[in-house]
């Protein structure tokens, strides 16, 4: 990665981040990855995932040491007069606020956006991360990554006649919310150079999982049809899917004619791709369950990893499945500089790489209120370390 004397795209922009568990921790986290000043105010008894493990480190488990680097960590308790006062006053120099409270907190708080923060700060971005939006039929539901899988149609299309319905097996929606979410905040921020205001950035799990079903969203909308459980299948392109070999499973995306006749060659089947029911793509989904038994039973034969180099190089995308462990360690992790490790901390790098204002980890996750007096100040520091020792942290 290419260095700079200046660190990251966002210097010079302060986020206070009061959200917890995944969503706006997540987004705040890819902020501060590329240069932001990102406060995140937790509450005495720390953020929720402080707790969700095992495995944990001496102060967290890894499910939030996983989306809370970069950043530093203080205590407020935001049910007291008190402590609202000095996130007021955080809100001072901050340019962006990042926020996912139960619909009606802050307003209860004397908080609100659009009667207090957008008024006295004109300035700021603030950023609203919600299960389902703040109204409308679900408005101010809660809402968790799962929840919303199911009821927004994604595990609808995941998984096998024989398993139904499956949940996909990482949070995808509070992922996606979290950089859509980043993604508004970089909006609003450029906007604010040639206005001069802040304004609300609103961005809700439901929302966000509906923008993800593509295709099959487009292929409904269109036909009116919705798609079957195909498993590793996919609906629209054959041969897109995963295969046995002899020594691993594998993945092969063929997404054109003639990808599917160099796929063919190296099965030493050159006939697939000459017969009529499987030279075009429409024809080879009309007949995919056929060709796909015909394909297995090719593979069986094969060596994977081999099989799977040979295609790639010569344009096919195929690829071994691997598990976390072996995806972690290879070499082209390595080279991507897409597993970083800082005093103790081990993690993810940097998918985004700028050339000349590049990113950086360079902070582990703060343990809890590890920052309070150099934020706050001795005696607000003080007041709040006894506050977090009442609390009941883990």
């Amino acid at each position: 990665m290419t260095t700079s004397s200046l660190f990251g795209a966002l210097r010079g922009v302060r986020i206070i981040d009061v959200s917890r568990v995944l969503a706006g921790p997540y987004c705040a986290q890819l902020l501060a990855d590329h240069g932001a000043d990102v406060i995140k105010v937790e509450p005495p008894g720390g953020d929720d995932t402080r707790r969700w493990g095992p495995p944990f480190t001496e102060d967290a488990a890894s499910y939030y040491t996983g989306v809370n680097r970069n950043k530093r960590g203080i205590t407020l308790d935001l049910t007291s007069a008190d402590a609202r006062e000095r996130l007021l006053a955080l809100l001072e120099d901050a340019d962006v606020f990042i926020e996912n409270f139960k619909a009606g907190t802050l307003e209860k708080w004397g908080l609100g956006y659009e009667e207090v923060l957008a008024r006295r700060f004109p300035r700021l971005v603030h950023c609203r991360i919600t299960g389902f939006g703040m109204d409308g039929p679900l408005g101010a539901l809660p809402g968790y990554d799962a929840v919303i899988q199911g009821m927004a149609g994604l595990m609808s299309i995941n998984g096998t006649p024989d398993s139904g319905p499956t949940r996909i097996g990482i949070p995808v929606v509070d992922i996606s919310t979290g950089t859509h979410a980043a993604l508004g905040i970089a909006m609003a921020l450029n906007e604010r150079h040639a206005s001069g205001r802040g304004q609300l950035v609103e961005v809700a799990l439901y929302d966000v999982a509906l923008s993800l079903l593509h295709p099959p969203a487009a292929n409904w909308l269109l036909s009116g049809v919705p798609q079957p459980l195909l498993g590793n299948g996919h609906p629209n392109i054959v041969p897109y899917d995963k295969f046995q070999t002899a020594t691993c499973d594998v993945f092969i995306g063929v997404g054109n004619d003639g990808q599917f006749r160099k796929f063919a060659a190296a099965l030493g089947r050159p006939d697939l791709a000459q017969s009529e029911r499987y030279a075009t793509n429409p024809q080879r989904v009309r007949n995919r369950e056929e060709l796909r038994l015909i394909l297995q039973q090719e593979l069986l034969m094969q060596d994977g990893v081999a099989l799977c180099d040979l295609l790639a190089r010569g344009g096919v995308p195929a690829g071994p499945i691997n598990d976390v462990g072996q995806a972690l360690s290879h070499p082209h992790t390595q080279h991507r500089e897409m597993l970083v490790e800082l005093d103790g901390y081990r993690g993810t790098g940097l998918p985004v790489k700028l050339s000349r204002t590049p990113g950086r980890p360079s902070r582990r996750p703060p343990r809890l209120g590890e920052h309070n007096e150099e934020i706050l100040g001795d005696a607000a520091a003080a007041s709040q370390d006894a506050v977090a020792a009442a609390g009941g942290e883990r």
